[in-house]
């Protein structure tokens, strides 16, 4: 092992539920971190958070890469239209989403914490 890995966000994306480093990852993998989470998220069009988040203790970053991506908070909805239009919410601020189209949006998340796993609902049939 040379200390580096090259990966593809998308196929490496889709093991991990959209996540590509944190505290998840195997340890001993160079993606293991309990320092920071990054997540490749791609979104189909009204795709919504299965729930708000409860205690946030991370800070967070999130970037539109595509698309038109809603962000929900307490006080106020921020919708990011354009690629590159970001939005950092800080511990203690609950949030959920809404992807109002088709979008990919990437997530840096800190520090690395277990625990804030959303199930997604389970499929009707």
């Amino acid at each position: 092992m040379d200390g580096v890995y090259v990966g593809k966000a998308g196929p490496d994306a889709a093991g991990d539920r959209g996540w590509l480093l944190g505290h998840f990852k195997p340890s001993g993998d160079l993606r293991y971190s309990e320092d920071v989470e990054i997540k490749w998220g791609v979104h189909p069009r009204g795709e919504r958070r299965a729930e708000w988040t409860n205690g946030e203790k991370r800070t967070a970053l999130l970037v539109l890469i595509s698309g038109r991506f809603r962000m929900e908070f307490p006080e106020r909805d921020v919708v990011l239209k354009e690629q590159g239009d970001y939005v950092v919410w800080g511990r203690g601020v609950d949030h959920s989403w809404e992807a109002e189209e088709e979008s990919i949006v990437m997530t840096v998340r800190w520090p690395s914490i277990p625990g804030y796993r959303v199930e997604p609902p389970a499929a009707s049939g």
